[in-house]
């Protein structure tokens, strides 16, 4: 599910921020006003501080005493900076993750304190080793919205005594082992780490430097001798029946962890247990089970090695071919929050008879990008997407996918649909080969010229073939999985000067917009909604750019002289601006900068924008207006 983050600074450059987070169904996670470092005193106090907040482009933040009893610390999607927690910091603080980022100096976290990791990736760093035993103790951790925590450095003994939950999209906890067998049930005065609303079909625990793969675990009842069925203790066991971990979950409603013994290759398994280099993941599996024809019959791809061989259509000839596989890979994929659907990872599922009956003949998983075969040509799958047979799986937010190059780029059946097999186009660097055999093959960095088919991206070729699908899926009742989307014509045009003041228009005439420039403000940035065709119209039209407002002429009146602004038509890199492809008009993406030239000294203008078009937008596209300062 997705989550939108609304970010406004009230007072210009200062860093004081409002911060409103909500999910897909209007839900609110956040919303704070007036968060603020406070006054920085010699490095050792923050005076009124109410927290801070981590931005694309900023940098790190540390914690120090503060005169609230409490504060409040934001890293917002796309952001990469980091908290530290700073000696004698004295009050509990709550964190919201959206980033990528890492909260170090644990050993100063004060009990109570909150760390909600809200479809990002907070790593705990600063102290290695068994330092940290029980520094969470009294804390909790909240992972939703496929967010990820990485205890890093420090030992699985760092969430001793505190409560970790998982919440609506579900998300991933990593720990660090460090070799030694891995306990998260009460210790000493400690209490057990339980991970609360635990659902192992989207959410993940990955145990890394663990002593051994996992051979068989059990699972059996918590509470004083075994009498609580609703909380549930696992341990896994390596082949030698030494113990690898424990550790303690309450299931979510509706899962169902049966207790028994079970082993990680037996059937009707209610883990899914695999082990790579180290790691021990504990989860569902996801995107393997894709069945790929064979000579032999149709094969899990995970179970495709090199030098096995695969059934190839050509479709020039119309016959089926044998090719070898000469390369197999595997990478993994965390889902990244605060983008759109086809940039953010997340698989796409075609429903089993989508596309004709039998096709594909089961559900089938793949990403945004991959091209199914259809009359000739290649169609990328996010260009197919109708919300009702063919949707983004949004349940999954981490998982493997494979790979099969064969000797030419290859028309292959995976789950009983046409599809393409790998086009080193230069990525094979991002997949880890599979199998034990390793094949030294170069990059051979191909191009789609080097393709099996040509690629079909024109509306005019994948409209019908969108249409088809869509219709296929109204008539078989298949409901939608998100709300019909929704436009505005709300444009939200206004400008934006260095300082981060706003500009509103004065009034609109004849196509043009005006606004009163203050004195020496020599640039600004033309700021309104901005949405992409490939939404507002349909995925059926392969143009992913953002597009704001079209602008035609623009002039400046001042000191009794006007005169054209002409940089948006000239300068083709200028930032946050489309392509210019008519010589008198060009789009912005909705946030565009426009140097306004010479200025005279001391001497305020009017600036009129030509605007030729505008809109529809998403709703979910509508930009607040950044600040209620006035320039």
């Amino acid at each position: 599910m997705e989550t939108t983050w609304t970010v406004a600074q009230p007072h210009g450059s200062l860093p004081d921020w409002d911060v409103k987070i909500t999910d897909a169904t209007g839900h609110v996670i956040l919303d704070q006003k007036d968060i603020n470092p406070g006054l920085d005193v010699f490095g050792v106090v923050q005076l009124l501080g109410s927290g801070y907040v981590l931005t694309p482009g900023s940098g790190d933040f540390t914690v120090l005493i503060s005169a609230l009893s409490a504060q409040t610390f934001v890293s917002t999607p796309g952001a990469t900076g980091n908290f530290t927690i700073g000696a004698g910091a004295a009050e509990t603080s709550t964190y919201y993750i959206g980033g990528t980022s890492s909260i170090s100096g644990l050993a100063n976290l004060i009990t109570g304190s909150t760390i909600n990791v809200v479809g990002g990736q907070v790593t705990l760093t600063g102290t290695g080793g068994s330092a940290l035993v029980g520094a969470l103790n009294g804390s909790t951790v909240n992972i939703e919205y496929g967010g990820t925590l990485n205890t890093g450095a420090a030992l699985a003994s760092v969430l001793e005594g505190s409560t970790v939950s998982f919440g609506t999209g579900g998300g991933t906890i990593i720990i660090n082992g460090g070799g030694t067998a891995i306990s998260l049930l009460s210790s000493g005065s400690l209490a057990a780490t339980t991970f609360q609303n635990y659902d192992p079909a989207k959410d993940t625990i990955e145990l890394q430097n663990t002593t051994q793969p996992v051979d068989h675990y059990s699972i059996e009842n918590g509470g004083l001798f075994g009498t609580n069925s609703s909380e549930k203790i696992v341990r896994l066991y390596g082949a030698n029946n030494q113990q690898i971990a424990e550790y303690a979950v309450s299931p979510a409603t509706g899962v169902a962890l049966n207790n028994g013994t079970y082993n990680v290759n037996g059937s009707n398994n209610p883990l899914d247990i695999t082990y790579s280099n180290g790691n021990t993941y504990i989860g569902a599996c996801f995107l393997a089970g894709s069945m790929i024809s064979t000579p032999e019959g149709d094969v899990a791809v995970e179970d495709i090695k090199l030098g096995d061989e695969v059934i190839a259509f050509d479709w020039k000839s119309g016959r089926n071919i044998v090719r070898r596989v000469v390369w197999t890979g595997k990478t993994h994929v965390n889902v990244r929050h605060g983008v759109s659907d086809d940039m953010s990872g997340y698989p796409i599922r075609v429903l089993k008879d989508a596309i004709a009956d039998g096709v594909p003949y089961k559900d089938m998983l793949i990403t945004a990008e991959h091209g199914l075969f259809f009359d000739g040509k290649f169609v990328p799958a996010r260009m197919l997407v109708n919300g009702r047979s063919i949707f983004y799986d949004k349940s999954i937010t981490s998982y493997d996918y494979y790979h099969i190059e064969t000797e030419q780029h290859s028309v292959i059946t995976a789950d009983g649909m046409l599809t393409e097999s790998y086009l080193d186009t230069g990525n094979r660097h991002t997949f880890r080969q599979e199998g034990n055999v390793v094949a030294f093959t170069p990059s051979r960095n191909l191009s789609w010229d080097d393709a099996a088919a040509p690629l079909g991206v024109n509306r005019e070729f994948v409209e019908p073939l969108f249409r088809q699908a869509e219709a296929r899926a109204q008539a078989a009742g298949l409901t939608q999985k998100e709300p019909a989307v929704e436009l505005t014509d709300e444009v939200n045009l206004h400008l934006v000067t260095e300082t981060g003041a706003v500009i509103r228009q004065a009034r609109q005439h004849n196509g043009r917009v005006m606004f009163m420039i203050p004195a020496d403000v020599k640039n600004v940035r033309i700021v309104s909604n901005a949405s992409r065709p490939c939404d507002v119209v349909g995925p059926f039209i392969d143009d992913r750019r953002h597009f704001g407002v079209a602008v035609g002429e623009i002039t400046m009146v001042e000191a009794k002289r006007t005169y054209s602004v002409t940089a948006h038509l000239i300068e083709k890199e200028l930032e946050g601006w489309n392509t210019l492809e008519t010589e008198d008009t060009r789009w912005t993406s909705g946030d565009a900068l426009l140097p306004l030239g010479e200025r005279h000294p001391n001497s305020a203008a009017l600036l009129a924008v030509q605007i030729k078009a505008a809109g529809p937008y998403l709703c979910t596209d509508v930009t607040d207006i950044r600040s209620t300062k006035r320039a």
